[in-house]
């Protein structure tokens, strides 16, 4: 029977609308066997005939009402709770009811409206009571976490967020908030699923369109995010925040590219300010912003500015812990300034997390040097470059061996013997090794030279400047004028 056959009383005899109504009754009866066995979908269709025979009873909406949010339909279920209270204003259960819809679409203010009605009517309800603090409950939550989203505190936003979704599974407005704190927060796997469990329902809900595109965009998929933040504007063309978002991806696209292309060309500079210009752009891109300080590392090692380029390097790390590549650039300028242990700490983050022959090498390599930063270096010991001819060692010995001779220093203090002393040592033992094939080879290769009979506590410094020099006995320095010295054997 349609409701608008029903709509004209007087077209019935009595004896009718008695038929109608039992009719409906009966199939209010059977909604309410569907409903106690769990089964909506037939209770809604018997609740739905028991409508259509009697329009005009306020508890046949409120059952269909009832059986609408166990599915979840809470927003077809508060129109038929609101028309379960127009035509009855006495009906408590329609009064809780419309609350209960407002409060699980996030609409706080008006449940608290309605639960005060049912209050009105029944002040002893205690679902009512629980009901209406469960509401203010929600409003208190909205008010906390907006004050905590302008001082960028997203995790208790989020927390916020989490306790009012209890109380309001159905909020879009709730989980779009969520989990654009959760995006803020680069827990991104987590704010794509909130926005696309949104988009599934609604696939023209901007503000879950401009959540999508923000994740991608702070991925550093920022082609993808253009598309999604396009799409939301294309939904809302006032949206605000997909409006500077789509404005930043663009421009910091623009950018890294132009920087990229500078630095191939060689241009490093032109690369570098583009790098800095770029990383001004939006400082809550944590990825692309890692990976141009990176960009930026790489730039300042061409320009042989190896400690900026450490710098930059530890800025991009800082941003994303798990970047090999600013670690692996980091770890090479280390190398070229010769820190060898933060060298070798780096190639172990890269090697634990990537165990590639290429990152063995690499770590092997800067053990290795570590190894050999700890011995005696040879070289600065006479003053050599490590590339040095054979003919220019014997030119460092001679000029070293000459300066920190005991003999030069016999009427200085006890404390500058001694020191001396300790270098014409030094020196010698540089000698002997950096002067023979063998154990220069072995020194350089970072080999130990106490194998194979190469002690170096064997060392006799005076032999080794008497055989270098040729002299068969004591030695003795005369001045032969300020500043000048000559030595002769005895």
């Amino acid at each position: 029977m349609k409701l608008a056959l029903l709509s004209s009383p007087l077209r019935y005899s009595d004896v009718t609308l008695l038929f109608l109504f039992r009719e409906a009754e009966s199939f209010k009866e059977q909604g309410n066997a569907y409903y106690a066995k769990k089964d909506y979908n037939e209770a809604y269709n018997y609740y739905t005939k028991a409508i259509d025979m009697c329009p005009n009873n306020a508890s046949y909406y409120g059952n269909r009402a009832a059986t609408l949010m166990m599915l979840g339909r809470f927003r077809e279920a508060l129109g038929d709770a609101q028309q379960s209270v127009r035509l009855d204003d006495s009906f408590v259960r329609g009064h809780l009811r419309e609350g209960k819809c407002h409060l699980s679409l996030g609409n706080a203010m008006a449940a608290c409206r309605s639960f005060q009605r049912a209050l009105e009517l029944d002040h002893k309800n205690a679902q009512a009571q629980q009901e209406f603090k469960n509401a203010n409950a929600v409003m208190e939550y909205e008010k906390i976490a907006e004050v905590d989203f302008e001082k960028r505190d997203f995790r208790k936003v989020v927390f916020c967020m989490d306790r009012a979704l209890e109380f309001a599974p159905a909020c879009h407005r709730f989980k779009i908030l969520k989990a654009e704190c959760l995006a803020m927060l680069g827990r991104y796997p987590e704010a794509q699923f909130v926005a696309s469990d949104i988009l599934r329902m609604d696939s023209t809900n901007a503000d879950a369109l401009y959540v999508r595109g923000l994740c991608l965009y702070y991925e550093d998929c920022i082609e993808k995010a253009v598309q999604f933040f396009v799409q939301a504007l294309r939904m809302a063309p006032d949206h605000e925040k997909a409006c500077v978002a789509c404005r930043n991806a663009k421009a910091l696209k623009a950018k890294k590219e132009d920087g990229n292309k500078a630095f191939k060309e060689g241009n490093y500079k032109l690369a570098y300010e583009l790098y800095t210009e770029a990383l001004g752009i939006d400082p809550n891109n944590i990825k692309t912003n890692a990976k141009l300080y990176c960009n930026r590392g790489t730039v300042n090692s061409k320009l042989r500015q190896l400690e900026d380029a450490i710098e930059d390097c530890t800025n991009a790390v800082k941003l994303d812990d798990t970047y090999i590549k600013a670690y692996l650039r980091r770890a090479q300028c280390y190398m070229d300034t010769e820190q060898f242990e933060e060298a070798v700490r780096d190639y172990e983050k890269v090697y634990q997390t990537e165990k590639t022959k290429e990152h063995k090498q690499l770590l092997k390599n800067a053990q290795l040097e570590l190894k050999k930063s700890k011995r005696k270096d040879y070289y600065k010991i006479l003053g050599v470059d490590k590339n040095a001819s054979e003919d220019e060692i014997k030119k460092a010995y001679r000029k070293r061996a000459l300066m920190h001779h005991p003999d030069r220093h016999s009427g200085a203090s006890a404390e500058v013997q001694k020191e001396e002393e300790k270098k014409f040592k030094e020196v010698g033992e540089a000698f002997t090794i950096l002067s023979d094939p063998k154990k220069k080879t072995r020194y350089d290769s970072g080999q130990d030279l106490d194998e194979e009979g190469m002690n170096m506590g064997d060392f006799d410094a005076n032999n080794i400047f008497k055989a270098f020099f040729g002299g068969p006995g004591g030695f003795s320095f005369e001045a032969s004028g300020p500043g000048n010295f000559y030595f002769q054997f005895g």
